[in-house]
């Protein structure tokens, strides 16, 4: 594939249960429509591997490793319907905290994963009680077909400046898994965000959520302009849309923002 030819990609909208086959079971289905749709990359949502609401100590029990039995299931999934999926997962950390971990999984197996940095310590809630913030670390990306995915979790959408550090590493599609938390103002407070991490880095932003009543549902697709592409109501099921290089390099000679910028991001201390 060229890669200047449009890069299909699925978001897969679902609750996640706190029973990890029966997850599985679940992604495997998308990702077979997601496929069969002409997506090359499947992201579903935060927490696809283990979820309960409120989260609680069984957390800890049901964590696995990076390469353990959740990732390799992904594998082979991938591997069946040539796809890339990107999901959350529940992995083990230290002590009676685990990591909240997006890992991006192909047929080779993990191929990029990345530990939320921002824990959801807001609205009421507090992550950090079971989650352990990931180390400040060099962005995580993974390639397909010409196009950079850039990982980041939920909350990190509402610091642009995690978003910024992916663009400057050479993403051109931010990929948001989400647990997006309901609550007064929060559907509004999602799309928003969503829309101004594309438009100010003239890039797609692919963001998939939990359905409700835990999460807004409400997943979908940027494009560079903030034009949403695909998208979904409440109800769990799968959307696809396209990427284009050349989209992102006509926007980005209309809008060079980015070439304009005269401040730098860097790693708070």
């Amino acid at each position: 594939m060229s890669a200047h030819e449009p890069v299909g990609i699925a978001v897969f909208q679902f609750a996640p249960a706190a029973d990890t086959d029966a997850n599985l079971t679940r992604l495997a289905e998308a990702a077979e429509a997601a496929a069969d749709r002409g997506a090359r990359v499947l992201v579903a949502p935060e927490y696809a591997s283990y979820f309960v609401d409120p989260l609680d100590e069984s957390l800890v029990r049901y964590a696995q490793d990076l390469d353990g039995p959740f990732t390799r299931s992904l594998a082979t999934i991938a591997a069946q319907h040539d796809l890339t999926i990107v999901a959350g997962l529940v992995e083990r950390g230290t002590g009676d905290r685990v990591r909240n971990t997006v890992v991006a999984v192909d047929s080779t197996g993990v191929i990029a994963s990345y530990r939320k940095q921002h824990l959801y310590d807001a609205f009421g809630q507090t992550e950090s009680e079971w989650i352990e913030a990931g180390e400040l670390a060099d962005p995580e990306t993974f390639v397909v077909d010409g196009l950079r995915f850039g990982l980041m979790t939920c909350y990190d959408l509402r610091f642009p400046e995690a978003a910024r550090m992916l663009i400057d590493a050479g993403a051109d599609v931010l990929v948001v898994p989400a647990e997006w938390v309901r609550g007064p103002l929060k559907e509004h407070h999602w799309e928003t965000l969503i829309l101004a991490r594309a438009i100010e880095n003239t890039a797609y932003v692919v963001a998939a959520d939990h359905t409700p009543p835990v999460g807004v549902g409400r997943s979908m697709i940027a494009d560079p302009l903030g034009v949403v592409t695909a998208s979904l109501g409440a109800e769990a099921d799968v959307t696809v849309g396209w990427a284009s290089r050349d989209r992102i390099v006509a926007v980005r000679e209309t809008n060079p923002a980015l070439k304009l910028r005269r401040y730098r991001v860097e790693p708070a201390s």
